[in-house]
């Protein structure tokens, strides 16, 4: 498949030198969709190489990025409407100038462009030349044969789209990330079922992005739309559900399966290890994208979609995490269970409830299955170049479902945190799958 090879070319450049080993056939001009494909498979490698990339971040740049490709597209499009007036903030947006002559690739090239250095500008020095080699080589194929006022007005149209997103997304609560995301003061709750840190890291004594749940949203109208109806009350007690969730989560990592262990570490994700569970979601969708060939109009009704449902999805899950505060299960499980105990996968440092990638997977379940139907088979190769073995599934709500409890197979979520964290993100997902974006 030509963007998967494209994915593994995009690794190779975010480590060395890609304008140097970048095949000859990809000389060819791409079209409008293969070059937008091309784009997010190298800003979901700039996610793994860039220190801020938390997965909330991740998820409020795929949101950007979505509707920047999305506007971007909608005057050259027959069938696609502007989501001014549809997204919380999301006034206005440039126009095209009437009857004068656009190129479709030349305009999605020129907005992705800018937008990866918007978005990605804070990228170590790899990146930067990721960044560049992929501008100059991209920019150079996809103006080959086109006239000069053409590729002018293109350029100066995407460029225009991309600067009229960036500048909206600035007030949202999430445009500026210090020290990675965590608080260098914050008053923690007590109480025994609170959080504490899982983590030896200095940094980590305090959670990751405490205010996240306030961001300005997309398409749900805040944080507390979907709401969850929060976890099983604390306790000690054998016969009481939190200390039988807790026994689950113990056996389970325990007596895990090689299946079991393979899931936990499929679905892992860890920020600057691989390109968090949004990016992850991300790549799905193009594999999807590239199988079932859409066209740009569908590619970009698809990408804005999934980035504008992952934003929120982080944004609910974030506001009820701080709403609970709820304790991990490492932290019980040593305390009242076994304290030599060790999970398979290492605990994120923020609270407990909802799973954030439950959250999401929720969500991408709901705008995916609403886009391409139930029970649509797929294969995901997302962990291939490293070195982890592709996953088949029968449909997108299983993929989700097995992200959700990948988290338990490793150790870290209690089972309740899953399911509420899914149907937070199938809830979060329906009011993206309400945007109208077609005539």
């Amino acid at each position: 498949m030509r963007s998967f090879a494209r994915m593994l070319a995009a690794l190779a450049v975010a480590m060395l030198a890609w304008c140097a080993v970048l095949p000859a056939q990809a000389a060819a001009r791409p079209t409008s969709q293969e070059m937008l494909r091309d784009w997010y498979y190298l800003m979901n490698e700039l996610v793994r190489h860039t220190a801020t990339y938390s997965p909330p971040v991740a998820s409020r740049s795929f949101g950007y990025l979505g509707v920047t490709a999305f506007e971007a597209a909608v005057g050259g499009s027959d069938s696609l409407v502007s989501l001014v007036g549809q997204l919380q903030g999301h006034t206005s947006v440039p126009q095209r100038e009437p009857g004068s002559v656009y190129d479709e690739a030349v305009v999605t090239s020129a907005a992705m462009s800018d937008a990866i250095i918007y978005y990605f500008g804070n990228t170590g020095p790899t990146g930067q030349r990721a960044i560049r080699a992929a501008q100059k080589k991209w920019r150079s194929m996809v103006i080959d044969g086109v006239p000069e006022d053409v590729v002018a007005r293109s350029e100066a149209f995407g460029k225009a789209v991309a600067a009229s997103i960036h500048e909206w997304s600035m007030d949202d609560g999430g445009a500026t990330v210090t020290n990675m995301g965590f608080p260098e003061q914050l008053d923690l709750p007590a109480g025994e079922d609170k959080w504490v840190p899982t983590s030896a890291i200095r940094q980590q004594q305090l959670p990751l992005l405490p205010g996240w749940g306030n961001n300005r949203t997309f398409a749900t109208p805040s944080g507390s739309t979907c709401g969850t109806p929060g976890n099983p009350p604390y306790s000690t007690e054998p016969g009481s559900q939190f200390y039988q969730e807790a026994i689950e989560v113990y056996e389970t990592a325990k007596s895990a399966t090689p299946e079991q262990i393979a899931i936990a570490r499929f679905w892992s994700d860890d920020p600057m290890l691989s390109m968090t569970p949004p990016g992850h979601w991300i790549s799905i969708a193009l594999q999807v994208a590239e199988q079932a060939d859409l066209s740009l109009d569908d590619t970009v009704d698809l990408l804005v979609r999934m980035g504008v449902a992952m934003s929120d999805a982080f944004v609910g899950c974030w506001h009820d995490k701080y709403a609970f505060n709820l304790i991990r299960p490492v932290t019980y499980i040593k305390k009242v269970v076994d304290p030599k105990w060790e999970p398979i996968l290492n605990t994120p440092p923020f609270p407990e409830y909802p799973s954030g990638h439950s959250t999401v997977s929720g969500a991408m379940d709901a705008v995916l299955t609403a886009f391409f139907g139930d029970n649509y088979a797929f294969e995901d190769k997302t962990g291939s170049p490293d070195g982890r073995n592709p996953r088949s599934f029968k449909s997108f709500r299983a993929a989700a479902d097995e992200a959700g409890i990948s988290r338990m197979y490793g150790g870290i979520h209690f089972r309740s945190a899953i399911v509420d964290g899914l149907e937070q993100g199938r809830c979060i997902g329906g009011y993206t799958n309400k945007l109208r974006t077609r005539r």
